[in-house]
């Protein structure tokens, strides 16, 4: 009897152990993946004022000999490299909705680099599905998080191989691979470039990408912190289905981005990879069979709450035009072509830096010309174009 109870309280406290060591591993990946965000969204800020510093410039080898440019890089790198790392300690349903604090940080940047002055009023008006946003994704981050999946397998090699070769990841494997090519065939036969579509696509190899990336960063931590996992085979077989899922993800966003708006873009590809990333950890790495109803269901509404707050953000955001007209300034004699020394000419209301450039709005004011401009225009000889000419033109 004594020694049944002994192993009792031997078995709880090791559970104990247990928890209290993926509780820490948990606080650890999700401070990294927080941190990891916001590196990256202050990193794109950064690029992007550099970008519009240095717009005038027609030699690209400029960015080169930016500072903030290069400060920007260097914010990135580290950036990716602390959310890589993140998955070694945190389950991946954890860390793959956490890319909603890049959106919540960028929003934030927005405003601090934002050129117009508002008045109160307008500026809340403007900008309240914004600030809603925002705080609805910051009240669904801290629901799952909370109730999030609290233990997780140690990603040796063994235990990567036994989660590959196991029914349910397989089954899943044919049902995405299935769904992949009868996307793809939609795609590219029947020219069906739905945006649904194509970040489905993205989201079908991104499921793999993350159950890759965990796996790569744990095995490369474990090893550093206890015995070699990298001279397994599995550990390159993993690696180079990360590479190549990685290469064809961006090749698909690329398409994506000439077709459609960054914001919606931004929107709709969060909710499906978060979607179909907390799946794939479900399946591979089991993290919710620990777990009861109600951690599940309280996880999956802090979930729904942050895919609405990006809705919200995204929404608000001011749609890149696909066309924009523009006159040049040779039409008529007189005029002097200065476009071509790279002179930003008439800028725009939203700070482009291509000239001429119109908008479709009647209550904005035509330009006048300057003083020297119209006397040069009207003393000029009469063009050989007259009004005629030009209407048949």
């Amino acid at each position: 009897m004594s020694s049944d109870l002994r192993m009792d309280g031997v078995r709880i406290a090791r559970e104990e152990g247990v928890t209290a060591d993926s509780y820490t591993e948990n606080l650890i990946g999700t401070l990294l993946a927080i941190f990891g965000n916001l590196l990256v969204s202050i990193s794109v800020s950064i690029q992007k004022q550099s970008h519009v510093m240095l717009a005038g410039n027609k030699d690209p080898s400029q960015y080169y000999y930016s500072k903030s440019w290069w400060s920007g890089l260097v914010l990135m790198v580290l950036g990716e490299a602390a959310l890589f790392v993140s998955y070694a300690f945190a389950p991946l349903s954890l860390i793959a909705p956490l890319n909603a604090v890049s959106v919540i940080s960028s929003s934030i940047l927005g405003f601090l680099f934002l050129r117009e002055k508002w008045k109160a009023r307008e500026f809340l008006k403007r900008y309240i599905l914004t600030f809603l946003g925002c705080a609805l994704t910051a009240g669904g981050t801290y629901l799952f998080v909370t109730f999030g999946p609290n233990s997780h397998d140690k990603l040796n090699a063994e235990n990567i191989v036994k989660h590959v070769i196991g029914w349910p990841f397989l089954l899943y494997l044919l049902l995405g691979i299935i769904t992949f090519c009868v996307v793809l065939y939609f795609y590219k036969r029947r020219d069906a470039n739905y945006l649904v579509l194509i970040l489905l696509l993205v989201a079908l190899l991104g499921s793999v990408t993350v159950i890759t990336v965990k796996a790569v960063s744990g095995m490369i931590v474990l090893s550093i912190l206890g015995p070699l996992q990298l001279s397994y085979p599995i550990f390159y077989v993993m690696f180079v289905c990360m590479v190549a899922t990685i290469i064809f993800q961006a090749s698909f966003l690329a398409q994506a981005s000439h077709l459609y708006d960054s914001s919606l873009i931004a929107c709709v590809n969060y909710i499906f990879c978060t979607t179909f990333a907390v799946v794939a950890g479900a399946i591979f790495y089991q993290e919710f069979n620990h777990e009861d109803v109600l951690h599940i269901c309280m996880f999956l509404l802090g979930c729904a709450i942050c895919f609405l707050g990006v809705f919200l953000i995204t929404k608000n955001k001011r749609n890149v035009k696909a066309f924009e007209p523009y006159v040049t300034m040779d039409m008529a004699r007189g005029i002097p072509t200065i476009h071509n020394k790279g002179w930003a000419v008439q800028l725009d209301y939203n700070g482009s830096f291509s000239y001429g450039a119109l908008e479709n709005n009647d209550s904005v004011a035509p330009v006048p010309l300057p003083v020297d401009q119209e006397l040069s225009v009207s003393c000029s000889p009469v063009s050989p174009h007259q009004p005629s000419d030009l209407k048949k033109d």
